[in-house]
């Protein structure tokens, strides 16, 4: 309506331009002054033809002038509309399909086993080593692009069943010893026979994480009652912190960066507790504003003071309000730890007195302390910002740089201070856990049609989608899948159907799609933002299960099919499965190429019978490598 609306605005300026010409004579005026190219005089007849030369010059500049405002001010509109999910393909009818011809995807060499494109150590020399930049996402251009198949390790077996995975995974499946020699005295994990064992130690917690665990909770109380649902843990090392809070009712991200010999990530993933691949160094976090209940960091030795406090800054922005920040180790108790740091109690003085000054400035306030654990909370609602003066550092950040933008936004040394309008978003105001799960979440009007009766809708709709999906899996809702991802989702309705199911999820919204994720926070799950035209930040072999929903009638026009599903093959575990809920248009060429990845895939009707969606289940097969060359 808005485009006749503005075409009949073009028409009409048109007709009066034309309406003016005509009177005025103008077009006289050209055309007697102009000569043919024999350099006498046009004739009458020439002028004839000049006139709607005219009028279509006019039409095609005045039609420039409207769709230019057209898609300046309806961006956010058409973003919109393009993040709703759609049924068909813009090139399908009931009777078409996509045809792709059958490749079989060589393997990539056996060194090549754990293989992360956008995070490679093979390209850190290009990059520079302030603050760590090698270590965030540098994907490699098309022409570096792999398009082979990421081997296991020799002797890979399938995982250990959750939750026995948790203090034990198979040494062959994660095959690092340096890890294990270099964090042996602090107890991360040990290596007995076949197997790595994780006694639950770390830097901070020698008496093992449980007992770590049960000192914050004496010190925050809202870990007990529901009120701390998610929590970020930075530096998480094998995620034993993480692991631990998952008995507590409490979903933990474990973040760490790739390391050359470390694979703290791969550890997590493979005892099958939620983890990232991630570092605060000049890019945000891939997360919106707001999102999580609680931040961790025990030793994780990050500068939090450095760069105009931009590290802290970060964590406030993405921290809800009301929600409590955890430091454990430096500069924490220097009193007592300093002789153990290689440091000075002056240094370490210092150090802590800068932190205290930051947080302060920041409107965090110190809650509780014991022994080597402090705890500060940030403001609960935006009284403190409201008062602090025009010159305060770091400045309140301005209107130029959206608070929930988080893919490859560079960090800023201002302050997001939270939108006022959401007064049931913070942490003392939000349901409490399981409650929250269920209740439509504030910030659902950022969400283009999003409101109480749709979230309702999606809620009961993927309730019945989730219980057909297991007549077709019957592994789903079983010990055989934990760690499970939805690929593009909308209100994190998929994973809420499988809550009592012993998984959990990774919720992904499109970087080019509406951003609802704030909604999946609010409900107390996990996710993050990311484009699939690039690599996924994490380990091969990752997850057990892939759901998607969709994506390639919404991406198809910018993501090459071949490598999306190149990329899932990648992050799927052997005997691991891929749902692809999509158009009819799609699944023929989806499982033509699976087939050259050696999947097996069957295609199955939804669960309404649609003539034009279809479910293809597909299943990865284990191999091993026979190839010993580079590729």
């Amino acid at each position: 309506m808005i485009v006749m609306s503005l075409l009949f605005d073009v028409i009409g300026v048109t007709f009066v331009f034309s309406s003016f010409v005509a009177e005025h004579g103008i077009v006289d005026y050209f055309t007697d002054n102009m000569n043919n190219k024999d350099g006498k005089p046009v004739t009458q007849t020439d002028k004839g033809r000049i006139v709607p030369m005219a009028v279509i010059f006019v039409v095609l500049c005045g039609c420039s002038f409207y769709m230019g405002i057209i898609f300046c001010s309806e961006k956010g509109s058409f973003e919109s509309i393009y993040s709703q999910k759609s049924v068909e393909s813009p090139k399908e009818s009931s009777t078409s399909s996509l045809q792709i011809k059958y490749i079989s995807f060589p393997e990539c060499s056996a060194d090549y086993q754990d293989y992360t494109p956008c995070t490679d150590p093979r390209r850190w020399r290009k990059f520079g080593s302030y603050r760590l930049t090698l270590l965030e996402r540098h994907c490699p251009p098309k022409f570096e692009r792999k398009e082979c198949l990421v081997p296991p390790p020799d002797g890979y077996k399938p995982p250990i069943r959750w939750p026995k995975s948790r203090d034990e995974c198979w040494y062959r499946n994660v095959p690092y010893d340096w890890i294990n020699k270099q964090k042996s005295n602090q107890h991360w994990l040990k290596k007995e026979g076949e197997k790595f064992i994780f006694p639950g130690g770390g830097t901070m917690f020698p008496n093992g994480v449980g007992k770590y665990v049960d000192l914050m909770q004496d010190l925050i109380p809202e870990m007990k009652d529901g009120t701390i649902r998610t929590a970020i843990d930075t530096g998480c090392g094998v995620a034993s912190w993480g692991g631990d809070l998952l008995d507590r009712g409490i979903l933990t991200l474990s973040l760490a960066p790739r390391d050359n010999h470390e694979a703290q990530v791969q550890f997590a993933l493979e005892r099958g507790i939620p983890a990232i691949l991630g570092v605060i160094s000049t890019q945000r976090l891939p997360f919106p504003s707001n999102s999580f209940d609680m931040a961790h960091c025990s030793r994780c030795l990050i500068p939090w003071t450095e760069f105009g406090g931009v590290y802290l800054l970060e964590i406030h922005r993405i921290l809800r309000p009301g929600g409590f920040w955890v430091l454990s180790g430096p500069p924490i108790n220097y009193e007592r730890r300093w002789r153990g740091w290689n440091t000075t109690v002056e240094a370490q003085r210092s150090d802590y007195e800068k932190l205290r000054e930051l947080l302060t400035s920041l409107c965090f306030k110190m809650y509780k302390k014991k022994g080597d654990i402090a705890v500060w909370q940030k403001s609960p609602d935006n009284n403190c910002y409201n008062k602090l003066p025009r010159d305060t550092y770091p400045p309140k950040c301005d209107d130029s740089l959206e608070p929930d933008s988080a893919w490859y936004t560079p960090l800023r040394d201002c302050m997001v201070v939270p939108d006022p309008k959401f007064k049931k978003s913070g942490l003392t105001s939000i349901s409490k856990w399981p409650e929250r799960l269920h209740v439509t979440p504030e910030r659902i009007s950022m969400v283009y049609h999003g409101s109480d009766s749709t979230f309702k809708h999606d809620d009961s709709e993927w309730k019945k989608k989730v219980a057909y999906y297991k007549k077709l899996i019957p592994d789903l809702g079983t010990d055989k899948i934990r760690n499970v991802m939805d690929m593009n989702t909308l209100y994190g309705g998929f994973a809420a159907a499988l809550i009592d199911d012993p998984v959990w999820v990774m919720n992904v919204v499109s970087s080019y799609a509406s951003n609802s994720l704030p909604v999946v926070f609010d409900r107390g799950l996990i996710g993050t933002i990311h484009d699939w035209c690039e690599a996924f930040s994490t380990y091969p072999r990752t997850y057990d299960l892939l759901h998607l929903d969709g994506l390639f009638t919404e991406e198809s026009h910018r993501c090459e099919m071949k490598n999306v599903l190149l990329e899932m093959d990648r992050i799927l575990r052997p005997w691991g499965y891929a749902i692809f809920r999509e158009s009819s248009y799609f699944t023929n060429a989806i499982e033509t190429l699976g087939k050259g990845m050696r999947w097996e895939c069957r295609k199955e009707n939804t669960e309404t019978g649609s003539d034009t969606q279809k479910v293809l289940v597909c299943q990865k097969k284990l191999w091993y490598s026979s190839n010993q060359g580079s590729r």
